[in-house]
């Protein structure tokens, strides 16, 4: 596995947090089953990447410095 990225972008990482929530909200009273995990998983994936472009974006509009 030669290629890197970032934390946010791991689909084993967003899964894993999706499961202790999953856990968390079946201890208050909140049952989630393995589908609704799943699709939890994908919302978060799907919104990190979004909320990242929007961030890179950003950055470089407000940069006081080119790029070169």
């Amino acid at each position: 596995m030669a290629a890197v990225k970032p934390w946010y972008l791991s689909r084993t990482v967003w899964a894993s947090i999706v499961a202790v929530l999953a856990g968390v909200a079946g201890v208050v009273g909140l049952p989630i089953d393995a589908a609704d995990n799943a699709v939890l998983v994908d919302i978060a994936l799907q919104a990190t990447a979004a909320i990242s472009g929007l961030i890179a974006v950003f950055g470089r509009l407000s940069a006081k410095s080119r790029i070169g």
